[in-house]
């Protein structure tokens, strides 16, 4: 099959349009959104989300969103809700439906259902004058005026939109809840992400052997040392055992276009003065940063000026975080 020559085109018109769409929905919020975030604020129960078709696959991103930003919540398929799923609503919850049409025939069979416990229900609905509009305590216009495909069929715009709403909800609590990088790092333990939030500098270093060399060592142990250690660098301390700086290989090699005769040469005449250091309790991710700014590929860990060993981009290279 053959692409047609306006795909560039269409893709643009279909992203202006679902764009235009959530800008409307900008306009549209009004103090019922911020009566819906205190009310899911001081809930004791869950958030349940619910709806059918492509509104329940929103609603499943929209419970993932909520629970990894600190909002219990639970998604209830409304089909499957009339069939049994009802008794997991909880008499504190508050209950979010999500429809276009707000007139599904699941949605009016189950709205009564609900209404007759004491859960608070919350519609996200394009069409206000709706069933689910009007049976709802509160609700969030959703609107969209057409779908972006050219028969206005295909549910598209109206779940971006739908979408766009329910993220804004999910950031709306978080931010009332101060919920802050440490409260997202525990709920996101696996993977890169949950190493770039919760990794540190004293999580890595240990694992690696500490070169170091007296300031006035000759530069051929200097080497010797750089070798041993494997790390591409030697820090520089002092007799009171206080950084003073860090040989790298690049400044070997640099020496040795600077010096016709190097065997004499100590430490303190090749090394690179007040080099960038890293503090062991600090994050592995601001370690990465400080590497990327300065284009270095190693940083010394220390300790009140006192060298306490060596990260370097191929350990953060082995965890992910690159």
């Amino acid at each position: 099959m053959k692409v047609l020559k306006n795909s560039k085109t269409i893709a643009q018109q279909v992203l202006l349009a679902e764009a235009d769409a959530i800008r409307h929905a900008v306009d549209l919020l009004d103090d019922q959104f911020d009566t819906v975030v205190d009310t899911i604020l001081n809930s004791t129960g869950r958030l349940v989300v619910t709806g059918v078709g492509k509104s329940a696959l929103i609603g499943q991103k929209i419970v993932a969103t909520m629970n990894s930003t600190g909002t219990p919540a639970l998604f209830m398929h409304a089909a499957d809700a009339i069939h049994g799923d009802l008794g997991m609503i909880q008499a504190d919850d508050v209950v979010l439906i999500l429809s276009k049409s707000g007139n599904t025939a699941e949605i009016k069979v189950l709205l009564p259902l609900l209404k007759r416990t004491s859960v608070r229900i919350i519609a996200l609905v394009s069409d206000h004058e709706s069933y689910l509009a009007q049976h709802a305590n509160y609700v969030l216009r959703a609107f969209a005026e057409r779908e972006a495909d050219p028969m206005n069929l295909a549910p598209t715009t109206s779940t971006t939109v739908a979408l766009a709403l329910g993220d804004a909800l999910a950031i709306s609590l978080l931010e009332a809840r101060g919920f802050t990088r440490h409260d997202f790092a525990r709920f996101h333990p696996g993977g890169s992400l949950g190493k770039k939030l919760y990794l540190k500098v004293a999580d890595i270093f240990p694992h690696n052997q500490c070169p170091q060399v007296l300031l006035d060592t000759l530069v051929k142990d200097v080497i010797f040392e750089i070798s041993a250690k494997r790390l591409g660098a030697t820090a520089v301390i002092n007799a009171d055992g206080l950084l003073e700086g860090i040989v790298t290989d690049g400044d070997i090699r640099r020496m040795a276009y600077q010096h016709d005769t190097f065997w004499e040469l100590r430490a303190r005449d090749v090394m690179t003065a007040m080099p960038i250091c890293v503090e062991a309790d600090e994050y592995a991710m601001v370690a990465l940063q400080l590497m990327r700014d300065r284009d270095i590929s190693q940083l010394i860990v220390t300790e009140n000026n006192h060298v306490k060993g060596f990260i370097h981009l191929h350990d953060l290279l082995k965890e992910g975080l690159v």
